[in-house]
C-alpha cells in the first residue's frame, strides 16, 4: 500500500483535517482519478496549510487532472483566507502554480535536507511578517 493512503486516513482522523480542502477528481463514469488535500500546518506556531498528498491514478497522469486539482485547491484555500500553502515537491514542477522556494520568504522546513524541495505559495491573506519554522501536522511525522 502506498504511504499516501494511511497518511490521508490519519489526517482525516485528526484535528488538522480541513474537509473543504480535500478534493477528489472523478471521470465522467464516476471513477476516482485523483485526489489532493491540504491540512493544517504552522509557521512559527501560526496557522498555514501543508499540501499533500496529491495523487493521480497512473493511467490518468499527464492528462491535466493534477493541474486541475492543484488550481482548485489553491483557489479554495485562497477563498478561505489562508495565508500560504507549503509543500515538499519538485522545484521544476510546482513553480507553474506560483510556488517558490520557502527560503525566499524566510520559512524553513522541518528537515534541513528538504531545503532544495521545500516550497510555498503565498495567497491573498499572506503577510510578509510570517516567517520562521514550518511544521506539518502530526500524521506527517509517521510517513
Amino acid at each position: 500500500m502506498p504511504a499516501e493512503a494511511p497518511l490521508v486516513d490519519a489526517l482525516r482522523a485528526g484535528p488538522a483535517w480541513i474537509p473543504e480542502l480535500s478534493l477528489v477528481a472523478v471521470d465522467p463514469g464516476g471513477d476516482v482519478v485523483g485526489h489532493v488535500v491540504c491540512s493544517r500546518g504552522s509557521v512559527a506556531g501560526l496557522p498555514v496549510l501543508g499540501l499533500g498528498p496529491l495523487s493521480v491514478r497512473p493511467d490518468r497522469q499527464l492528462s491535466g487532472v493534477g493541474s486541475a486539482l492543484m488550481h482548485a485547491v489553491l483557489g479554495a484555500a485562497d477563498a478561505l483566507n489562508e495565508p500560504l500553502v507549503a509543500l515538499l515537491g519538485s522545484p521544476v514542477y510546482y513553480p507553474r502554480f506560483g510556488f517558490r522556494l520557502a527560503g525566499e520568504y524566510g520559512i524553513t522546513p522541518q528537515e534541513p535536507r528538504w531545503v532544495p524541495h521545500f516550497q510555498v505559495r503565498t495567497l491573498t491573506a499572506y503577510d510578509p511578517s510570517l516567517r520562521g519554522a514550518f511544521a506539518y501536522s502530526e500524521p506527517f511525522d509517521h510517513v
